[in-house]
């Protein structure tokens, strides 16, 4: 190892430590945060999915959490390219996947996803089912990225709803969940932010419900992780992934005070999950007045569980910039990353759009090595 090299890695130190979680242990604290890619044909991931994968754990990923996956209910995800944890073939797929994984030293959990008011029936394969909404409605716009005519087709309203359709929800989150431990996943993930539908029943804005489960807008999300906990057992662990922003609305509030915020994560907290990955736009933006801390952070602090920073780690530019330039210069955030981490804010660190640009990001990182310039290009196919 030559001196920079050395260095860089003397740097990291901290983030380089393994960490236990249940039956999981994984080798650093750089996770591969969650991002949709599409190239699931038929709802399986193929080959160059489990190639994809496994490209990350050969380079020194300590965690890898896949793109959002439908959970088993027809109206859980719109985009024929999504894959799925149910059916033969998905679940083959998948199979194969985590195989080629644990192949390479690696591990993978799964990223359970329903997207609820998100979900865009007419560019569905089944453009007759609508989308599952707790009060029926979209929530208030605010600013987004999506183009306007999906926030037309998405304004239209739709009945709530109904506790046979909530219950049955929660039932295909538990039996998904169980396909993942079946296939040797290490844990499970549970997408439960930006504007979906767990996200749906935690924010004022799209749960406006009259009965319990608009009374404490955590019940749903605490009956999913009671579910999930159920199907997999104790051991495997659960990470929570929530947001302040939502698809509707990118500079909406889940939470105003740490004291909300507290109120909402604690019950699902004690329903079983084990880290809470707080998605936001740039990891070093701070929640809320009078503190530093980041969504991961509080989540921390407030419920004592482990919590897992993201947003932006590996660029200059956060989400609120979607898009971001081809060629755009990567930046190198890691000695604030470094001095967050050290300071005990945080326990895990998500890599999201530097992963899926360059596979060997993380040992980019660790050997001191330049990182590779943004392409765009990258966005819509798998590197």
């Amino acid at each position: 190892m030559d001196h920079s090299a050395s260095l860089a890695k003397h740097r990291l130190d901290g983030l380089l430590t393994p960490l236990s979680i249940g039956t999981l242990t994984i080798a650093n604290r750089f996770v591969m945060a969650p991002m949709t890619r599409e190239k699931s044909v038929a709802g399986a991931p193929g080959q160059d999915v489990a190639a994809y994968y496994r490209r990350r754990a050969e380079n020194d990923v300590g965690l890898i959490i896949t793109e959002g996956v439908g959970i088993d209910d027809p109206a859980a995800v719109d985009t024929a390219g999504v894959p799925h944890l149910y059916g033969e073939s998905p679940l083959a797929g998948w199979e194969k996947v985590v195989t080629a994984v644990h192949a390479a030293g690696g591990k993978i959990i799964p990223q359970l996803w329903h997207q609820g008011a998100m979900r865009d029936a007419a560019i569905s394969p089944a453009p007759d089912v609508g989308p599952l909404r707790p009060s029926g409605v979209i929530g208030p716009w605010g600013k987004v990225s999506l183009e306007s005519d999906k926030v037309a087709r998405l304004s239209a309203d739709y009945p709530p709803m109904t506790d046979s359709q909530i219950a049955d929800v929660i039932a295909a989150y538990a039996r998904s969940a169980a396909n993942a431990a079946r296939l040797g996943f290490d844990g499970i993930a549970i997408h439960a932010g930006h504007g979906y539908l767990i996200d749906n029943f935690l924010w004022h804005g799209t749960n406006r419900r009259p009965d319990r489960w608009g009374a404490d807008r955590s019940l749903f999300a605490a009956e999913v992780v009671r579910a999930i906990r159920k199907a997999i057992g104790d051991d495997l662990p659960i990470v929570f992934r929530f947001s302040q922003f939502k698809m509707q609305d990118y500079m909406a509030s889940l939470a105003e005070t740490p004291d909300e915020l507290g109120a909402l994560l604690q019950p699902i907290a004690d329903a079983g999950v084990d880290v809470f990955d707080g998605s936001q736009r740039f990891f070093d933006t701070p929640i809320f007045e009078g503190s530093p801390l980041n969504l991961g952070g509080w989540a921390k602090k407030l419920t004592g569980k482990l919590g897992m920073c993201v947003g932006g780690v590996g660029l200059d530019k956060g989400q609120r910039d979607h898009h971001v330039d081809s060629g755009s210069a990567a930046s190198n955030n890691l000695d604030r990353l470094v001095a967050r981490f050290e300071k005990g804010e945080f326990d895990l660190v998500g890599v999201g759009r530097s992963l899926l640009n360059d596979p060997a990001w993380v040992r980019r990182a660790i050997r001191g090595e330049p990182f590779l310039p943004f392409d765009n290009a990258n966005l819509d196919r798998l590197t």
